[in-house]
C-alpha cells in the first residue's frame, strides 16, 4: 500500500488532501500505518465514522482509523497533564473511536482513548486506556463506569500501570 492507494480508497469523497505511508528508513517498506489529511476537523470525524472497520477495497483487512496523536516525548504547550486508565474486557469490536465516544459523552476532559490491538492481525487485544484531562473526572469514570457496557460487554476498569523507562536499571 502506498500513497495512491490511500488516496484512492477516500477518493469518492472528494474530501482527502493528502496521505503519507509511514516507512522503515532502513528498508524503505511500509510499516503498516499512515496519515491521510482532511480539509477540516468535522470532514475527518465524518470519514472516521463511515469508514473506521470496514474492508479496504480489494483486500482482506479492515480501516483502522483513529485520531492522530502526538508522537513520544511530544507535548503541545497547552494541553496540560494527561490521566489515563485501562479498560479491560473489550468487545472484539470495539474501536478507538467507539472507547473514546463512550466515555467523552459523559466527561468532557476525555481527550483521547487506545485500544490495544496484535500488531501482526489487527484484531483487538480486549483492553485499552482512556486519556483524561482532569484527575476528577478519570477518577468518577473508574468508578462510575467499571461494570458498564462498552459494546457487547461490560468494561472492567482500573488505574493504567506506570511504565517503566526504557533501559531502566533491572535486577542485578
Amino acid at each position: 500500500m502506498d500513497e495512491n492507494y490511500i488516496l484512492s480508497c477516500f477518493a469518492h469523497t472528494g474530501e482527502a488532501i493528502t496521505a503519507k505511508v509511514i516507512r522503515n528508513k532502513q528498508t524503505g517498506l511500509p510499516e503498516g500505518y499512515g496519515f491521510i489529511e482532511f480539509p477540516s476537523r468535522a470532514v475527518a470525524d465524518r470519514i472516521l465514522q463511515n469508514f473506521n472497520g470496514t474492508i479496504m477495497p480489494n483486500t482482506e483487512q479492515n480501516f483502522r482509523l483513529n485520531w492522530a496523536t502526538l508522537g513520544a516525548g511530544e507535548r503541545r504547550q497547552d494541553d496540560g497533564p494527561d490521566y489515563h486508565d485501562f479498560r479491560g474486557d473489550l468487545a472484539a469490536d470495539v474501536t478507538d473511536y467507539t472507547l473514546q465516544e463512550t466515555f467523552r459523552t459523559l466527561y468532557h476532559s476525555v481527550k483521547g482513548a487506545k485500544v490495544v490491538t496484535d500488531r501482526a492481525t489487527g484484531r483487538s487485544k480486549g483492553y485499552g486506556f482512556v486519556r483524561f484531562g482532569e484527575e476528577s473526572e478519570q477518577l468518577r469514570a473508574m468508578n462510575e463506569m467499571n461494570g458498564q457496557y462498552c459494546s457487547s460487554r461490560p468494561m472492567r476498569i482500573g488505574p493504567a500501570a506506570t511504565k517503566k523507562p526504557i533501559g531502566g536499571g533491572g535486577q542485578q
